[in-house]
C-alpha cells in the first residue's frame, strides 16, 4: 500500500532566534502534504530557549511535535530522528536543518520525484556560507573518493528526502553516535546501488545565531572519521560477498 506520509526532521542546538521563523516557512510543507505528515523537531539539549519556543507553537502548528534529547552532536541527533519517524510510521523522510539556510520552495520539486528515486539529496550550488564550508565540503568528497571508490558531489547536505523503506537498510551499518551520519547516509545509499539523486539548491548564510561547529572542530571530526570509514567499508564489503 502507498505510504505519502512525511517527516521533517531537524536537529535544533540553541536556535532560539530561528527557531519561529523556520517553523513557519516549513510547517506548510507538512500541511500541505497530509496524509498524517509531520514536521518534528529534535532539541539537542539546547542550553537556550529553543525548546521552550518550539513548545509554545504546538498549539499554533497542528503538524508540529517538539521534541527534546539530551545533547549528543548533529550527526547522532539526525540517527534520532530518522529511527523515531521510521517508528512512527513515516512513508518518506526529510532532513532540514533549524537554522534558516535552507528554502521550502526548492523541496517539491524532490517530492515530485519521490517515486523515482529512493535518496535525494540536494548539492549546495549556489552558496552563501563561507569559503572554509566550501573548502570541507571538497576534502569531504576526495576522502569518500579515496576511501569508498564513490564520487558524491556533496555528501553532507542537510536536504534530502528519504524513502523509509530503504533508509531502514542503510542505517544498519551506522553507528548511533556516528557524527557525519548524513555523509555516510549518501555514500552507503550509492555503494549500494539504490535509486540516488543530486539535485543543486541555494544555501543561504544562517538567519541568526551562532553555529556551534567550527572549522577547528570540523577538522577533528574529519581526521577521526576516516578510522571509522574504513571499518564502514569493510563492512560493506562483507555483506555484500554474503548477499
Amino acid at each position: 500500500m502507498k505510504n505519502d506520509t512525511l517527516y521533517i526532521v531537524m536537529p535544533a542546538y540553541n536556535e532560539e532566534d530561528n527557531i519561529q521563523n523556520v517553523i513557519a516557512q516549513w510547517h506548510p510543507v507538512v500541511n500541505r502534504i497530509g496524509e498524517g505528515s509531520r514536521l518534528v523537531i529534535f532539541n539537542d539539549g539546547s542550553k537556550d530557549r529553543t525548546y521552550e519556543k518550539m513548545k509554545a507553537l504546538e498549539s499554533q502548528y497542528p503538524c508540529l511535535i517538539a521534541e527534546t534529547k539530551p545533547n549528543s552532536g548533529h550527526g547522532s541527533t539526525c540517527l534520532y530522528a530518522y529511527r523515531y519517524a521510521l517508528e512512527h510510521g513515516a512513508g518518506y523522510i526529510f532532513q532540514t536543518d533549524s537554522d534558516g539556510q535552507t528554502n521550502p520552495d526548492e523541496f517539491w520539486s524532490f517530492w515530485e520525484k519521490r517515486e523515482l528515486y529512493d535518496f535525494q539529496t540536494g548539492y549546495r550550488k549556489f552558496r552563501e556560507d563561507g569559503y572554509s564550508r566550501v573548502v570541507v565540503t571538497k576534502v569531504l568528497r576526495m576522502v569518500i573518493r579515496l576511501i569508498f571508490g564513490e564520487n558524491i558531489i556533496d555528501a553532507n547536505t542537510p536536504f534530502r528526502l528519504m524513502r523509509s523503506e530503504k533508509l531502514k537498510t542503510v542505517l544498519e551499518f551506522i553507528p548511533d553516535d556516528f557524527f557525519l551520519s548524513n555523509v555516510l547516509v549518501s555514500t552507503i545509499a550509492v555503494k549500494r546501488k539504490e535509486r540516488c539523486a543530486w539535485h543543486p539548491i541555494t544555501f543561504k548564510p544562517r538567519q541568526a545565531g551562532n553555529n556551534s561547529i567550527n572549522l577547528r572542530k570540523i577538522i577533528k571530526i574529519g581526521l577521526k572519521s576516516v578510522s571509522d570509514f574504513r571499518k564502514i567499508n569493510r563492512a560493506l564489503k562483507y555483506k555484500n560477498k554474503d548477499s
